[in-house]
């Protein structure tokens, strides 16, 4: 899946000295170190429920354990194009059926065992015999894993893949040990430069140093990652000293910090994709008239407003940093009175809906959706539900109408292609294009695919993007490293240093 997850989340004035004071798990130690020695407390929004990198849904486990604790042969950068990881190096074969990865020297587990050939074929393997793995569909393409020499992995395709490489930076490429006997839910046992240390649940999950690391070592002792889900708590705990760094600040509360002494406020791009979901298998949303009408009485710029400017128009399922984007806004643009128009011609007069979303998203979400589609006559009742409630309700059991979600996760339109996902949106044409995408070697001919099934899934109004997020990260002085970009994705933290 990969739907989500973040809100937003500034507020009294701190001095910082010239070197900065970085407490421990909650504020208020006395380890004010700097340096290899330093702690680093970093708030996020949404907390996982388990810490199984392969049955856990939702970004939440993405954002913090791939990168820092996971790694695959290959991993993702910053800008979103893939670099060797675990593999020294790999060749693709000119007919793009053959992927071979000749793995790195001296990457341990964080147990202590060697990473093998073996392993990462039992990793692949495992993910592609068990479906109900999170994405395991990405290795759908792969028809064998073979270790074809002591270093040397060898992936033989079915058909032609483009998206392999991308699919093998994320959860079903990871690299696990095949003996470990560790309880995933609890803890991990991966390659990378931090180790799970503690997780308390409801707070705090704590990363120490990899002392073993194959490459460079982590800059900082720990990082402790706390869970704060109101806007409001997060900036005051930003401005007072009790966190390092806050991520996914609040955009109507930002104020609070920008003078803030000794905080710095840094916007970065997103592939956040604010999703106003309809239940596309459930009346009225069967019908296009109606589903047209919802995003016509939408004014996405009021929304964006509402939550104080953090975010850009999207149009369609494609943001502007994956392949395939074009602007599409034009398309069922907001037009009050059309949507009157089209209701009535559906037979649809003065319905009432419900809009489910979870309630780490800001309320002033649901109240201009309450009001721009009560002014074209239908009646929505929200209802925001914990995060868990909302994956059982609304990601699995599909009972739901409308929901609002952040799709974090780049590159993911082939859920549009996927009748089953929660959506309910089925359109052979869209499936055909997005096969075709997926197939071909030709870079232009995979965007000319992807833009030509974007456009459909808008014109059919499949939902409305409400906007793309922006995204503001607070950082003290001192700290440097963090990355500002697609925070709620990944957070590779393997350059965090404290001065």
């Amino acid at each position: 899946m990969r739907p989500l997850h973040r809100t937003a989340l500034a507020a009294a004035a701190l001095a910082v000295a010239t070197s900065v004071a970085l407490a421990g798990c909650s504020g208020g130690s006395d380890d004010t170190r700097g340096g290899a020695d330093a702690t680093v407390r970093v708030g996020l929004v949404l907390e996982p429920t388990s810490l199984d990198i392969r049955t856990q849904s939702g970004n939440a486990l993405d954002q913090v354990l791939i990168d820092n604790v996971y790694q695959g042969l290959v991993g993702r950068t910053a800008d979103g194009t893939v670099r060797d990881v675990l593999a020294a190096s790999h060749q693709v074969s000119r007919d793009g059926l053959t992927y071979t990865f000749t793995l790195r020297d001296g990457a341990t587990f964080q147990d202590g065992k060697p990473v093998t050939a073996k392993d990462v074929v039992w990793s692949l393997e495992d993910v592609k015999a068990h479906q109900s793995y999170v994405d395991a569909d990405d290795l759908a393409s792969v028809k064998t894993v073979a270790a074809t020499g002591d270093d040397t992995v060898t992936l033989t395709l079915s058909k032609p893949d483009s998206d392999l490489l991308w699919n093998l930076t994320g959860r079903a490429g990871l690299v696990l040990e095949q003996a470990a006997d560790n309880d995933r839910t609890k803890t991990a046992n991966g390659t990378g430069p931090f180790e799970v240390a503690s997780w308390k649940q409801g707070d705090s999950l704590t990363f120490r140093r990899n002392p073993d690391y194959w490459g460079t070592k982590a800059k900082v002792a720990k990082v402790v990652f706390r869970y704060i889900t109101d806007p409001s708590t997060a900036v005051n705990a930003m401005a007072g000293g009790d966190l390092d760094v806050e991520t996914a600040v609040d955009g109507t509360l930002k104020s609070q910090l920008q003078n803030t002494s000794g905080v710095t406020l840094h916007t970065g791009k997103t592939t956040d994709k604010y999703t106003l979901a309809f239940n596309d298998q459930k009346a009225p949303f069967t019908d296009v008239r109606v589903r047209r009408a919802i995003r016509q009485a939408i004014d996405p710029k009021a929304v964006i407003k509402a939550i104080g400017g953090g975010g850009v128009e999207q149009g369609g399922p494609i943001p502007a940093l994956d392949p395939g984007y074009q602007d599409l806004t034009d398309v069922d643009a907001y037009d009050p009175a059309a949507a009157r128009k089209l209701l009535q011609q559906a037979g649809v007069t003065k319905p009432t809906l419900t809009l489910t979303y979870a309630n780490v998203y800001p309320t002033a979400i649901g109240d201009v959706l309450t009001s721009e589609l009560a002014d074209v006559g239908i009646t929505l009742t929200v209802q925001r539900v914990d995060f868990a409630t909302w994956l059982d309700s609304v990601f699995t059991k599909k009972d739901f109408d409308l929901s609002m979600v952040n799709h974090t996760e780049a590159r993911d339109f082939g859920n549009w292609a996927n009748p089953k996902y929660y959506f309910g949106y089925d359109n052979a044409e869209v499936q055909r294009l997005y096969a075709a995408s997926v197939a071909t070697t030709d870079q232009a001919e995979k965007e000319r695919a992807l833009q030509q099934a974007a456009k459909i899934v808008s014109e059919d109004a499949a939902a409305e993007w409400l906007y793309t997020a922006t995204t503001t990260t607070a950082v003290r002085d001192g700290v440097t490293g963090f990355p500002f970009d697609s925070t709620t994705t990944r957070l590779d933290l393997a350059d965090l240093a404290v001065s």
